[in-house]
């Protein structure tokens, strides 16, 4: 897909990943619709895309709330014009052990809060903003793509249950879709980062971050640029649909 002068909707594209994919597709012409629940971020990030020469609008909403989730696409539709692609890049990190104990006796565990907000947002976000991006591209008519981004967690992680529960629904989602939504010229897929190089994984103690890097074949974090990358070339791939691509360095968490 060409998507020059066409709308691109990414969730959480305010900073990191997000902003990262939001720039690529700045690049790449693209009319863009940014999501974020904070208004500061968003305006910054902006201000910089509107430097490439592209439209640009922003909105604040929280995408595990399906009143603003409609709210936000019908409003984007009404700005942009038909919805091209949907990046559903929103999410959470609540991490913790699904339980600790000392001699026998069980002395923490993960709260259903802990567990539930991190699906609120990383899988019901995901499916409430696919379900209405989905619904403005079959009244378009013009097809379009939506990208899911899932983690190599979501093969099980320690400490992240909540997490890789979620992104694994994600995968399943993506397969999902494709299936349902060929017909209407709608291809799904998703991407799987390792870890990437963050303000928090910048924070990491040294010899945190050193293990980690020996763990990897390609000796070193990914960077947001090559999810960016991965992201226009299933944009550009019109026979692309139906899958995952692992981004990890060779990384198996």
């Amino acid at each position: 897909m060409d998507i020059k002068n066409k709308t691109v909707v990414i969730t959480g594209g305010a900073q990191g990943l997000g902003f990262a994919m939001a720039t690529e597709m700045a690049k790449m012409g693209a009319k863009l619709a940014l999501i974020d629940m904070q208004e500061e971020q968003l305006q910054s990030a902006a201000a910089e895309l509107r430097t490439l020469d592209v439209e640009v609008k922003t909105y604040v909403a929280n995408v595990s709330l399906e009143s603003d989730v409609e709210q936000v696409f019908s409003a984007i539709v009404a700005d942009l014009g038909n919805i091209a692609v949907l990046v559903n890049n929103a999410g959470i990190l609540r991490d913790g052990l699904l339980l600790k104990a000392k001699d026998g006796e069980v002395t923490d565990k993960m709260s259903l809060q802990q567990f539930q907000s991190v699906l609120d947002v990383n899988l019901t976000g995901v499916f409430l903003c696919g379900r209405e991006a989905a619904t403005k591209m079959v009244e378009g008519q013009e097809g379009g793509v939506i990208i899911n981004m899932s983690s190599v967690a979501r093969a099980g992680n320690m400490g992240q249950t909540n997490y890789s529960a979620a992104k694994a629904g994600v995968v399943a989602m993506t397969t999902s879709w494709a299936k349902e939504l060929g017909r209407y010229g709608i291809r799904v897929g998703a991407i799987a980062p390792g870890v990437i190089r963050t303000q928090m994984t910048d924070a990491m103690k040294p010899e945190a971050k050193e293990r980690l890097l020996k763990m990897k074949p390609v000796g070193r974090l990914g960077e947001a640029g090559e999810i960016a990358h991965t992201a226009k070339y299933i944009i550009e791939n019109d026979f692309f649909t139906g899958r995952v691509v692992e981004i990890d360095g060779g990384i198996r968490l």
